[in-house]
């Protein structure tokens, strides 16, 4: 296998590297890919070092097999068909294809066949808080067909990357020290604050992010579920959570939903409230799995079930779902 990354330097990239070596991906050549300014930085994995080289519109991936892309959307736009045009398949991390019929969006727990149908060559990656609420939802939706879903995320600063991660933790030390606090990344400060906005508003009220989770979870799920959301971000570096309250069309037991979330692939069941056992995102940073818990029923709706859902945004939402993929076309021969 000869395996691309673009995008290496940034903190998805450089999740890959360490994603692709502790799951033993099988990789024979490693080109490593970025942009005139990255270009030159030297990685090292599995004991070798390698040079990032600048993406330009050639033939340097004439014999990749699978481009793992995380470099903006803009990016995946203008170099789509240079990644792709002789049979490399691009696995992209940005928006940009997502909502494109021709271009599958993938979770392997929920719909890894879909992955088989590649018309242009791309697999989209879906957006960090659809993965981990799809998987979820998925597990309810063996036992009984959900309707509607309404979802509050509380998003790291890891979901605007390293950048922000970076300011986050400035703006602490600078708080403590009483001095000015730095504000680029986001609207406003994040320390010690939450912020009710992700992504640009839109005309009906919703935010784009908060509408990727309506639509992408319908096109993954195959299913005509409603889906709203709020998203917020939060002051926690890695790892984001959800509320997630689903209606189902016949009532689901809290035994029932946990014996199933107790087997189901990728999920982590951590729910014993007497002993203040519940996932929370300083424990699932670096982590590869979901973890559910507060599972209750939703004592405003009869057939409504409430869940608690934690996963590590640039593990599980990005690098590690991306590279999950590709492990499920080389396991089903697909590629």
């Amino acid at each position: 296998m000869k395996i691309a990354i673009v995008g290496t330097s940034g903190a998805v990239g450089q999740e890959f590297l360490r994603v692709l070596d502790e799951r033993n991906f099988p990789i024979d050549e490693l080109v490593l890919f970025g942009s005139a300014r990255s270009a030159g930085n030297v990685y090292e994995f599995r004991d070798k070092q390698y040079e990032v080289k600048e993406l330009k519109h050639n033939d340097d991936f004439k014999d990749i097999d699978i481009a793992f892309v995380s470099a903006g959307g803009s990016v995946s736009v203008e170099f789509a068909e240079t990644i792709t045009k002789h049979g490399a398949i691009m696995i992209d991390n940005s928006s940009a294809f997502r909502m494109d019929k021709d271009v599958p969006l993938v979770v392997p727990e929920v719909n890894g066949d879909d992955a088989k149908v590649r018309p242009k060559g791309i697999i989209a990656n879906p957006n960090c808080s659809t993965i981990q609420m799809v998987v979820a939802m998925n597990v309810i939706e063996k036992i009984s067909h959900i309707k509607r879903a309404h979802v509050a995320t509380y998003q790291a600063a890891s979901g605007a990357g390293a950048a922000a991660m970076d300011e986050l933790i400035n703006q602490f030390k600078q708080i403590a020290y009483n001095t000015d606090v730095t504000v680029e990344k986001f609207a406003y400060q994040l320390a010690y604050n939450l912020i009710p906005q992700i992504d640009v508003f839109t005309d009906n009220g919703y935010t784009k992010e908060e509408l990727k989770m309506y639509n992408e979870t319908r096109k993954i799920m195959h299913s005509e579920i409603e889906v709203s959301a709020t998203c917020i971000r939060v002051p926690v570096l890695r790892s984001h959570s959800e509320v997630i309250w689903v209606e189902t069309d016949r009532p689901v037991s809290v035994e029932e939903a946990k014996a199933a979330f107790s087997k189901a692939e990728g999920v982590i069941l951590q729910d014993n409230p007497a002993e203040k056992e519940y996932p929370m995102p300083l424990f699932a940073a670096g982590k590869d799995p979901v973890y559910v818990g507060r599972i209750r029923q939703d004592i405003a709706n009869p057939n409504g079930l409430t869940l608690w859902v934690v996963a590590d945004q640039i593990k599980k939402g990005a690098a590690l779902n991306a590279v999950q993929i590709a492990e499920y076309l080389i396991k089903e021969k697909a590629i």
